[in-house]
């Protein structure tokens, strides 16, 4: 089982050490960003499961770091740091979809523990009723088959959809052609791998062209991801 990754976006180059060693000892995965440019930088290019956010950041702030993220639909637990203590400033971050707020200086035990209970209650991706799936303006009913960007339905084949499914359920995770050969053709396939970036095409031209942002996107030499760029 790999270990739970988290991404300690902390400018206090001190603090965020302090973290990063508490946590590797607990057995989690560390990356640290030292300010809020390089934690959303992070933040587009992997996939985490739990985000560790100070609000005050040179180059962007935690708070507003934390808004685009949850403006493109990311559910990923996020626990604010803050020097501030203030009822004002922990109302405006759980208002953005903080899962939880520890007031700098805490006590790392604490900490853990709230980190404990954010990861038992993450969820990936965003459902909003049973079967739907959500990223930006796209929908995914998964029980129904519908898809949408914004109020638009788009009509997809059935291999298209459930390319498309597999995508939404590993969104933000670069995907290969190995793997969305294995999970959406099945494992008995013997045909030729270009099936996977025809698919991609189909389905690319049905759910992004034309509308913004773009959410397929090819990572050259690697494979294929599915996220929010902004």
């Amino acid at each position: 089982m790999s270990k739970p990754s988290i991404l300690v976006v902390e400018d206090e180059e001190k603090i965020a050490r302090v973290l990063e060693l508490e946590l590797e000892y607990e057995g989690y995965s560390v990356v640290k960003a030292n300010d809020g440019l390089e934690g959303m930088q992070q933040f587009r290019e992997n996939s985490w499961d739990l985000i560790l956010l100070d609000v005050m950041l040179p180059g962007m702030s935690g708070v507003d770091l934390l808004r685009r993220m949850r403006s493109g639909g990311d559910e990923t637990p996020v626990i604010m740091l803050t020097a501030k203590d203030g009822l004002e400033d922990k109302v405006e971050g759980l208002d953005l979809g903080a899962n939880d707020y520890v007031t700098k200086p805490f006590q790392i035990e604490e900490l853990l523990a709230r980190i404990r209970a954010a990861l038992r209650t993450k969820t990936k991706p965003k459902e909003v009723e049973q079967g739907v799936m959500i990223l930006a303006d796209l929908k995914v009913n998964e029980a129904t088959h519908e898809v949408f960007r914004g109020k638009e339905q788009i009509e997809l084949t059935a291999k298209e959809f459930s390319l498309l499914v597999y995508f939404i359920k590993n969104q933000r995770q670069v995907l290969n052609r190995e793997q969305l050969l294995d999970h959406v053709w099945g494992y008995d396939y013997y045909g030729d791998t270009n099936i996977v970036d025809v698919y991609v095409r189909y389905l690319r031209n049905k759910m992004d062209k034309g509308y913004e942002p773009q959410l397929l996107h090819t990572v050259r030499g690697v494979g294929y991801v599915l996220k929010d760029p902004r």
